[in-house]
């Protein structure tokens, strides 16, 4: 019958009793099968974490600068991965780390949700924001 209608024999569920077959152009099939994973791929979005580094004695004008870039990855879509680097003894003081991780945190607590809060991992403190979903509007 498929070789009359010029169309393919492909065999669907092998393991059944009997074996189920379907007749159909398997070219177009694979075709279409091919076109809805590009479809999908196209709408998947990449999420890249980028990063800002910062030191315990950072000045107010580079905090907000830091800050500021922190924000525009968010609203990019992407995750910040928030470094605190400790030099020499400063590792002592990593209660000061984490004051300043919770003040960039206030700071960006409008476009960001804190995925992992502060924590010691060798000479660094890390924490990680991710982008709040966008509410859609009414």
């Amino acid at each position: 019958m498929a070789q009359d209608k010029g169309l393919d024999l492909v065999e669907v569920a092998p393991a059944a009793r009997p074996p189920v077959c379907r007749i159909m152009d398997y070219g177009k099939y694979r075709f279409e099968q091919g076109k809805r994973e590009r479809e999908a791929r196209k709408k998947q979005k990449v999420i890249t974490i980028k990063e800002v580094k910062l030191r315990l004695g950072i000045e107010d004008h580079d905090f907000h600068v830091k800050a500021r870039n922190a924000m525009r990855f968010l609203q990019d879509g992407d995750k910040v991965k928030v470094t605190i680097m400790f030099r020499g003894r400063e590792i002592t003081h990593s209660d000061l780390g984490k004051v300043l991780c919770d003040r960039l945190a206030e700071q960006l607590k409008d476009v960001s949700n804190v995925e992992r809060p502060p924590k010691v991992e060798g000479r660094n403190m890390i924490m990680i924001l991710t982008p709040k979903q966008q509410q859609p509007h009414e």
